[in-house]
């Protein structure tokens, strides 16, 4: 099948085998409202979603309805079917640049390593994180704990994505230019042979407008109840003038905890930002973001997030990330990374609340992201939060077996916990140095009652009085749904 790259949208997808005409703007937007009764039947899951490819009315103010996207990027999402019960849905994404980029990704600590995480990584060292040009997705299989099998199945695929480009006049042939995801469930194998053949098709189908970033966006989701997708402009100290773009998208509902990156994300810009930068930014970014959040303390095997740059947009080069051109995009990474990671804790499987614990005046960073991770994946802590329970001795309880802090980081007479509502009152203190509060429990239901809710963790400098370091963590609460979603993930 031939491969040509359209850097415009056209009026309709042609899928392989399937002859039928219809908006990409409509598959983008109205499929997420109109989902067909025997779809629903087939996949048969009552959770937040109340069909598949529905978003809840709750999480509709997530999805953008715009977005301004970075020069030289291209983007699509069409249908193949990976998991035999979709019959309807994208689930095959390519994200691509009309010019070669720099590239960095940071992957899973899981041992099981799926084979897209070694192709990728593979693909990367080869090329020492230059000329990249492509990200191809599936959702609906991981390709995780597939043997030789799955590591071929990955590298056909990037193999594929590349031919599309050399039959365009693209890079001639050598070291892969395609990095790999896959998300879905563990340890099948791919159809392969639908997903090569397809491939072509997403490939002639990448466009820059917002309907194909969404629908790329659509295509990589799981037990997600919305895509997630956003985008930004942004400025750099050397280059005033010029407008630089940001995009992101990431996908995750469940199997979170990471301990590098996310489930799967991928990260877009035209500034101009070599290989040897991007890693230590990318580094720093995910670190307080994706290294950040937890829904259930499970660390996925197919974990990665990948972030190019193609300097389509011009200006100075970013040769150093402590130069102040690095500082200054260091934190706009940082930021964007932040709010991208904190969709998916809000579309955590079966979630009803959006929590951020913070801890404030510890020894170190080290030890205050310690404490914020433990608290976090606590399930007692989770179903108290599920609950409306101001259980605040279960807070406790997970700061004090915390593991792996310095020496003295924690003095239970210097430490006091509280709930800070969202709406700006007055936070309920629960324990000031050491002494329990009487609890008006009244308001702490109020406060509890709400989506939103943050848990302030004090540790008052440590042994020696003179800490300052924080760290948050973002987490959702433990629901029935939960188990509801997960006990019937494969059918």
């Amino acid at each position: 099948m031939s491969c040509r790259l359209r850097p415009t949208t056209g009026n309709f997808f042609t899928y392989p085998h399937q002859q039928y005409q219809a908006s990409k703007a409509s598959i983008a937007t109205n499929s997420y409202q109109r989902a067909s009764e025997t779809a629903y039947k087939q996949q048969n899951r009552l959770y937040s979603a109340p069909a598949p490819g529905s978003v809840p009315l709750s999480k509709q103010k997530y999805v953008p309805t715009s977005g301004t996207y970075p020069k030289g990027f291209l983007a699509s999402g069409i249908h193949v079917g990976v998991k035999p019960s979709n019959t309807q849905f994208p689930d095959l994404a390519l994200l691509a640049s009309l010019t070669p980029c720099s590239g960095a990704a940071v992957f899973t600590q899981n041992k099981f390593q799926a084979a897209p995480v070694t192709i990728s990584r593979r693909v990367l060292e080869r090329r020492s994180g230059e000329g990249i040009r492509a990200i191809i997705v599936n959702s609906g299989c991981a390709n995780a704990v597939t043997g030789k099998g799955g590591l071929d199945d990955a590298t056909a695929m990037g193999n594929t994505v590349d031919s599309c480009f050399a039959r365009s006049g693209g890079p001639p042939a050598g070291a892969s230019t395609t990095l790999v995801m896959s998300t879905g469930v563990i340890g099948q194998r791919l159809p392969i042979s639908k997903i090569l053949h397809a491939i072509p098709n997403a490939y002639s189908a990448l466009s820059s407008t917002h309907t194909d970033w969404l629908l790329a966006a659509r295509a990589i989701c799981t037990t997600d109840t919305f895509p997630k997708l956003l985008s930004r402009t942004f400025s750099l100290p050397s280059s005033p003038g010029i407008t630089y773009s940001l995009a992101g998208m990431t996908k995750g509902a469940g199997m979170i905890h990471p301990n590098m990156a996310t489930l799967l994300g991928m990260l877009f810009t035209d500034a101009p930002i070599p290989a040897k930068t991007l890693q230590p930014l990318l580094a720093h970014a995910v670190d307080r973001s994706f290294n950040a959040i937890s829904v259930d303390g499970d660390t996925s095997t197919n974990d990665t997030l990948a972030l190019l740059a193609n300097g389509a947009a011009g200006g100075r080069p970013i040769t150093s990330a402590e130069s102040e051109d690095g500082k200054a995009l260091t934190e706009i990474i940082t930021s964007f990374t932040q709010e991208l990671s904190q969709l998916v804790v809000r579309d955590g499987e079966g979630a009803t609340k959006f929590v951020r614990v913070r801890v404030i005046n510890a020894s170190s960073f080290h030890d205050a992201r310690k404490i914020a991770s433990t608290i976090a994946r606590s399930p007692l802590v989770k179903t108290a939060l599920y609950g409306k329970d101001a259980n605040w001795g279960r807070i406790l309880c997970a700061i004090g077996y915390t593991d792996g802090l310095g020496a003295g980081a924690v003095v239970p007479e210097k430490t006091s916990v509280s709930f800070v509502p969202t709406d700006g009152s007055t936070a309920l203190k629960l324990l000031v140095k050491g002494e329990p509060e009487s609890v008006d429990e009244a308001r702490a239901g109020m406060i509890l009652g709400e989506e939103d809710l943050e848990i302030l963790v004090d540790l008052g400098g440590g042994e020696g009085g003179a800490g300052k370091e924080e760290a948050s963590y973002w987490f959702c609460d433990f629901s029935h749904e939960y188990v509801t979603i997960n006990g019937d993930y494969r059918t």
